[in-house]
């Protein structure tokens, strides 16, 4: 993956930036990493600035080839999501398009889709209609790089070393809902950090040119019976017992007036399918999308223990 053109990273030391930028690196590509308050990551160009502050990215793309836009604001108010995910994309976009960037790459997410049973959905099947004020604005913000020709890669659950979301808020939930939730059949897509990264690496430098949404989950969605059965037997949590529908497992965490809407979330999503067809993202790399979830939870359960 030799090449000598410049790739932009935005979230170089994010949960899903610090393996890429390390990937590109390992490669001998050129990164030039955008940072607001982290440190810079080791053999590349840092610069500093901040998407809420546009003319802190000027001349910010000058002799790149590669945008990888994988920051985006998680949380906060509405307004402090506008500002990073709507306003600082369009601002990113229009350092790319003044300095002739070649090729954008976002790092998008399936939560933009309108909740519901989900299964096997290929790109531009679902309704894009997300309820939350982060998926609403980080929407609005792929918007803009589809409209500038741009990538978008949607990945729906991402686990591995420096998860702070998936697994650990699985762990919350099953201390308070020790069953089956519908037998544990309901199936999801994940895909490793790792598996992710490479793929993202890939597309920087040998990405294609014309842009488009892509589905970037591994090929075989996990049952939740295998997500929690792996989890509970690589961190020695004990198996759920028994079995509750999903009105009673909301019944359970607390009704409609439970405080903890991750909780609500996480409950909905061990309930109900939520799995993407992948198949454009992968037939069109080298990269891999490694073993299944069962199989490669593994190399990360240290890390989990560890955090935990």
């Amino acid at each position: 993956m030799m090449t000598r053109e410049m790739v932009l990273v935005t979230g170089a030391a994010g949960f899903v930036g610090s393996p890429v930028v390390e990937r590109l690196v390992e490669d001998g590509v050129r990164v030039r990493a955008l940072v607001h308050r982290a440190q810079v990551p080791p053999g590349v160009e840092g610069v500093r600035g901040d998407l809420a502050r546009a003319e802190s990215l000027r001349g910010l793309c000058e002799g790149v080839g590669t945008v990888l836009h994988l920051a985006a604001r998680i949380g906060g108010t509405a307004e402090e999501s506008r500002a990073v995910n709507v306003e600082g994309t369009r601002a990113l976009l229009a350092e790319a398009e003044r300095a002739g960037v070649r090729r954008i790459v976002q790092l998008g997410t399936a939560a933009v889709y309108r909740d519901g049973a989900h299964r096997g959905a290929v790109e531009g099947e679902l309704t894009e209609e997300p309820e939350s004020v982060t998926s609403v604005t980080r929407l609005a913000g792929e918007r803009l790089v589809l409209a500038a020709g741009g990538t978008v890669l949607r990945p729906h659950l991402v686990y591995g070393r420096g998860d702070r979301w998936v697994v650990p808020s699985l762990v919350r939930l099953l201390a308070r809902l020790p069953h089956w939730v519908d037998g544990g059949r309901a199936r999801m897509s994940m895909v490793s950090v790792d598996a992710l990264a490479g793929a993202v690496a890939e597309l920087a430098v040998r990405g294609p040119d014309a842009g488009g949404v892509l589905h970037a989950s591994h090929p075989e969605p996990v049952t939740a019976r295998e997500l929690v059965g792996t989890v509970a037997r690589e961190l020695g949590l004990p198996l759920p017992t028994g079995e509750v529908d999903l009105a009673g497992a909301l019944e359970l965490l607390g009704g409609p007036g439970d405080p903890d809407p991750v909780l609500r979330r996480r409950v909905s999503l061990l309930a109900v399918d939520h799995w993407y067809d992948s198949g454009r993202l992968w037939g069109q790399l080298a990269a891999s999308p490694g073993p299944r979830f069962s199989e490669a939870f593994g190399q990360y359960a240290e890390w989990y223990r560890a955090e935990g």
